[in-house]
């Protein structure tokens, strides 16, 4: 009898602890970190170039802990129409934006009504949170009823706001129960913090840098802000969030918008020299030492088992970094793709993406699947039980399929679509890639109205294959191959999507399909 009374007590007490808290956290959707890094080259993180000059221990350690994905795209090789398409998995093309990026002063560019990541969390029970670089537009708060007249690249254009009066149609309007950053790169004054719609300081100085790598324009700048230490500020300030929200009830979604290693390149002191190589191989370092105070953050908070952190880049490697003098010292910061930022060429929109989920993915794992950053729209609504609505997420695919690596994914995109800041288009479909373009489309040579340019094919079609370099055109010799995807993306642009679903409208403006390179 003693001994049936015993295994009474074992078995109650195992459903007593299949119960519990932890029991339950297993139970709970996952926490979703975005770490997006700005101006970042597939070759400046050494688990995707074992050449690389920059020891990136950390950001490595989220690699081997993680998933590699080794043909991971942004939507646009620039970054304002990037952070568009991640943002709401949407191609930025489709909105008003067709080139280009914003200024620090311009206008909100996502309507309050479209849906973003964040509220497809928000509305799943998520805390969620912005913190860093917008640079996707808010409307200033005026001094009067005048336009908010000047683009915002001198320090007059910004007389008409006053700084006092509240920001609208900022994060916190597009799902983000908290907002804190600037509102265009550290390069793009006004140099103030937004933090839940209030600047957080007014500016009480005009300040300016000239140096070759570590230079801003000149604008309006508060007490509180000091362009040394805002990639530090948001990595801390990220860290106290996490901290906090891991003793929540809740899970939370963290997008953390670095403005870094774009220009201004600032590593403070302790960081100078440390790398060898220049002043951005100094700040990389500096980026991921504090990737490894996130990650020993999400460790120490007891969330690392069901926390997704993903980490990725906006676009590829700037000349601004100094491109070429890294090269010259053994650092290719675009591998061994051709181009860089603001290209049609791999250089400028292939980027390094992890994906470190304990609880799902497999450690050490990698994919070669052709990927986009527009495809973390589709995840999270997968992950958390969402189904997206017609006019949601319109080029996203979720990653779930491929986060299981034991998982056979013989093709996952039916095709990807590309971007430069002229506003030229590419279309990638297995291991073709056909770029509507004489030359780059961007800032490598043959840059548009070059002289070069005028000498060649109206089209280029390389075999990513045979031919990763983007050395030879084989347009002449593939004229079904080329109709073929001119065709699909021609589909892709009328319909309004490039996922299955009815068609939806793109955002119109005059003279559009000829702006954006469209002929029917």
């Amino acid at each position: 009898m003693k001994q049936i009374l015993q295994l009474f007590a074992l078995v109650f007490t195992l459903q007593i602890f299949s119960c519990s808290p932890k029991g339950q956290e297993q139970e709970r959707q996952p926490n979703i970190i975005v770490i997006l890094a700005d101006d970042l080259g597939y070759g400046d993180i050494h688990a995707f170039n074992p050449d690389s000059k920059i020891p990136t221990p950390n950001i490595d350690a989220l690699a081997s802990g993680g998933m590699k994905f080794t043909d991971a795209h942004t939507p646009s090789a620039v970054c304002t129409p990037t952070r568009y398409g991640f943002l709401t998995g949407r191609y930025n093309w489709r909105s008003r934006l067709k080139s280009g990026v914003l200024t620090g002063k311009s206008k909100a560019l996502i309507p309050d009504d479209r849906t973003t990541i964040a509220d497809v969390l928000k509305g799943q029970g998520y805390n969620t949170a912005f913190i860093g670089k917008w640079h996707l537009g808010w409307d200033w708060g005026l001094k009067g009823d005048e336009e908010n007249a000047g683009e915002g690249w001198n320090p007059q254009d910004f007389d008409a706001i006053d700084f006092a009066k509240t920001v609208t149609h900022t994060p916190n309007d597009l799902g983000f129960d908290y907002a804190y950053g600037h509102s265009g790169s550290l390069d793009m004054a006004p140099y103030v913090y937004v933090e839940n719609g209030q600047v957080t300081a007014i500016p009480d100085t005009i300040t300016v840098n000239t140096g070759k790598y570590s230079w801003w324009r000149e604008g309006p700048t508060s007490p509180d802000f000091d362009h040394e230490k805002v990639t530090p500020n948001f990595f801390e300030r990220s860290i106290q969030y996490i901290e906090e929200k891991s003793q929540d009830d809740k899970p939370f979604f963290l997008y953390l918008a670095l403005p870094s290693p774009h220009t201004p390149i600032l590593p403070p002191s302790e960081w100078q020299g440390k790398s060898g190589l220049m002043p951005f191989g100094d700040f990389m370092m500096m980026i991921d030492d504090y990737v490894g105070q996130v990650n020993a953050a999400i460790k120490n908070a007891g969330i690392e088992e069901n926390t997704l952190v993903i980490f990725t880049s906006d676009n590829g490697g700037s000349p601004a970094a100094g491109l070429e003098e890294m090269a010259a010292l053994g650092h290719l910061s675009n591998y061994t793709f051709r181009g860089n930022k603001a290209d049609l060429y791999e250089g400028g929109h292939r980027v390094p993406f992890i994906a470190k989920w304990p609880a799902k993915i497999n450690p050490g794992s990698t994919r070669s699947q052709t990927i986009c950053l527009t495809d973390i729209m589709a995840t999270s609504a997968e992950i958390t039980g969402y189904a997206l609505k017609e006019n949601e997420g319109e080029d996203s695919y979720s990653l779930m399929g491929l986060f299981d690596a034991d998982k056979e994914v013989d093709q996952f995109r039916e095709a990807t679509v590309h971007h430069s800041i002229n506003g030229s288009f590419a279309i990638r479909q297995g291991e073709w890639k056909l770029l509507m373009a004489k030359g780059s489309g961007g800032w490598s040579f043959p840059k548009p109205g070059d002289p070069a340019e005028a000498e060649l094919p109206e089209v280029q079609l390389y075999n990513l294959a045979s031919d990763p370099g983007e050395t030879t055109n084989l347009q002449a010799e593939n004229p079904e191959k080329v109709a073929a995807l001119k065709s699909l993306l021609s589909k892709y642009i009328k319909e309004g999507r490039s996922t299955s679903g009815a068609p939806q409208q793109n955002d119109k403006v005059e003279g559009e399909w000829k702006q954006i390179g469209f002929v029917e």
